[in-house]
């Protein structure tokens, strides 16, 4: 071997040495990260993941088991410190909520979409996000605002029924997941843009977001951004999808606008009345770095708010039904408490649901057993800071894979059953605060700083739409599609064979 070949070799075993020390998960080194499995060079352990031909979240339960309740993955460039006991959750989310409110930064398609993290879920910590997420509760979700809307959700609850009674008819039985994501998308388009829109849009607008949240997922290039230049075709392909989502909402806010600056108080597509919309709050909404809002930021938000609510609640109302058709009992008990309250025939209201005691167990059991998500949005440090004994770096994606704790033994007697009893007096879960702020036994809308600002939103169209559809119907499983508990990963954790059921009416 000749010396030029040798002096090569010797540089290399140098490089690799230095590497495996610096910046190798299990090399030690400075950092002082959390433990992990090794990696291999430039790439971490992203190659083996994608080896393993699973999805990330049986990887993480496995590293779990070997590494304990907080490890770093390397993934290409990014750093992620997973943290998965309740204890280490609590402390970061609540306890030190500050220190861990940011977000990491984003991939180029992403920020496709979010025009540069003008929005609620991406912004870093600070001025803009607190002045988006202010003006978000107190121009959507406040209870006035609620009460005031009730109609949009009698509106789109009743078409929801009709819709129901008729696929029935048509086909024997009626797909959960369809029909709930278009009723709740109708409502939520109603919020943003005041608009009462023809099924035909709406199902548009649906198919679009929903494309937008699939696009958006993490893929290679979140984790290698230095070869953003060989995902050229990804890139191309997430800014047509962004022209299409901007053909589908601009219309809306446009004529939004026109309305409110017409002074008419009557408009055949503009149901709300001025002030009661919230893209109304956003056309005068100064934000920190940015100004008066253009058209692309405001299909932002509206687009967020609607994507947000959508699909978490329309799962949720599957999970539950899955469970009440294969359980008849549970759906009697349930049948029984709603007609108590409001007769057979009877509307059911926002001030109805929160009086049902077994209908709120029923949900914060399905919210249990099946939490939209087994992972929170990314958070990051605002700086470098210290969590368990380990460096959390700043520029770290700080993962709270909270799906393990709905499923620990030592939190949750029989995790694995579904028993609304169990958050009624008595039970294992009958004072656990969902949003975390005493303790984390289950966080399914995230916890601190960065909980889901709409929580309670989508909890009562949760509650809303299962008691009428419970109320109206007995559902009982189609006999050629039984139901099938499979989950498979989209934006949510969903059926694999969304749900088909027979509607009986009462």
């Amino acid at each position: 071997m000749e010396f030029k070949d040798i002096s090569i070799l010797f540089l290399a075993l140098v490089v690799v040495r230095l590497w495996w020390r610096y910046w190798s998960i299990t090399g030690g080194g400075r950092k002082n990260l959390p433990p992990g499995p090794p990696g291999w060079p430039l790439v971490g352990n992203l190659i083996q993941v994608i080896l393993q031909r699973r999805h990330f979240i049986f990887v993480v339960r496995d590293l779990r088991a070997k590494y304990g309740p907080i490890f770093t993955m390397q993934m290409g460039q990014r750093t992620l410190i997973i943290i998965t006991s309740p204890e280490l959750i609590h402390e970061a989310l609540v306890q030190r909520g500050p220190e861990f409110a940011s977000r990491p930064a984003d991939s180029p398609i992403r920020l496709v979409f979010s025009v540069g993290k003008c929005a609620i879920n991406s912004a870093e910590y600070g001025p803009l996000w607190r002045t988006l997420r202010r003006n978000f509760v107190t121009e959507l979700i406040n209870p006035t605002r609620i009460k005031q809307c009730s109609w949009i959700r009698n509106w789109a609850f009743e078409y929801h029924m009709k819709r129901l009674h008729k696929e029935a008819s048509e086909n024997g039985f009626v797909e959960v997941m369809s029909n709930c994501r278009l009723t709740i998308c109708s409502v939520l388009i109603c919020l943003c843009f005041g608009a009462k829109i023809s099924e035909d849009r709406i199902k548009i607008i649906e198919n679009v977001l929903k494309d937008v949240m699939l696009t958006t997922a993490a893929k290679l290039p979140d984790f290698l951004p230095v070869l953003t230049p060989l995902f050229r075709r990804q890139v191309r392909e997430a800014k047509e999808l962004r022209k299409k989502q901007m053909e589908c909402l601009t219309p809306l806010l446009r004529k939004r606008r026109a309305f409110l600056e017409s002074g008419r108080r009557e408009d055949d597509e503009m149901a709300s009345p001025p002030g009661a919309a919230y893209i109304d709050s956003l056309f005068e909404l100064e934000a920190p770095g940015r100004g008066r809002l253009g058209e692309e930021e405001l299909v932002t938000l509206c687009s967020e708010a609607i994507n947000a609510g959508t699909d978490t609640s329309a799962t949720t109302v599957e999970w539950a039904l899955l469970h009440l058709v294969t359980n008849q009992e549970i759906q009697e008990k349930l049948y029984k408490e709603i007609v108590g309250f409001v007769g057979k025939d009877g509307v059911i209201t926002e001030n109805d649901v929160e009086k049902m005691r077994y209908l709120g167990a029923v949900v914060k059991e399905t919210f249990r057993r099946h939490p939209p998500s087994h992972f929170l949005l990314s958070h990051a440090a605002v700086r470098e800071t210290e969590l368990g004994g380990y460096t959390i770096p700043a520029d770290a994606n700080v993962e709270f894979y909270t799906a393990w704790v709905t499923e620990d033994p030592n939190v949750w007697k029989d995790p694995g059953e579904f028993r609304p009893e169990r958050f009624l007096d008595g039970g294992d879960g009958v004072d656990v605060d969902v949003t975390g702020t005493r303790s984390v036994k289950m966080v399914p809308f995230g916890a601190g700083r960065r909980i889901c600002p709409a929580m309670t939103l989508g909890t009562l169209h949760v509650n809303l739409l299962l008691a009428r559809m419970v109320q109206a119907f007995m559902w009982l499983p189609a006999p050629n599609s039984p139901p099938d508990p499979t989950e498979t990963f989209a934006f949510t954790v969903v059926m694999k064979n969304p749900l088909k059921a027979v509607i009986l009416p009462r």
